[in-house]
């Protein structure tokens, strides 16, 4: 694989774990709504659950927060090392002729 293909394949990945760390913070938010409506409900089943269950998607968040920022410092040293600006713009003036 290329340095620019696989510059844009690591850039591809960040983003996806962008949008996985976004999904997790949403899921915590849904959890604790339905936790809030369940203190006027009062399910038994619900409160057994609901407070493990956002624990763990608590835990996935910072797990998923840390591979984050690792991979994005990982992409960003490699896209600086290698000089992948300049390797794509000297692709753009290649297509170009």
């Amino acid at each position: 694989m290329d340095t620019v293909k696989k510059f844009d394949l690591m850039q591809k990945i960040v983003r996806e774990l962008e949008d996985f760390q976004h999904s997790q913070q949403a899921l915590i938010q849904k959890i604790g709504k339905i936790e809030v409506d369940n203190i006027e409900l009062g399910d038994r089943k619900l409160e057994q659950d609901l407070p493990d269950m956002h624990q763990r998607v608590a835990e996935n968040l910072d797990t998923i927060s840390e591979i984050l920022a690792y991979f994005a410092e990982k992409t960003d040293n490699f896209g600086n090392k290698n000089n992948v600006d300049a390797l794509k713009e000297q692709q753009a003036i290649e297509a170009l002729k």
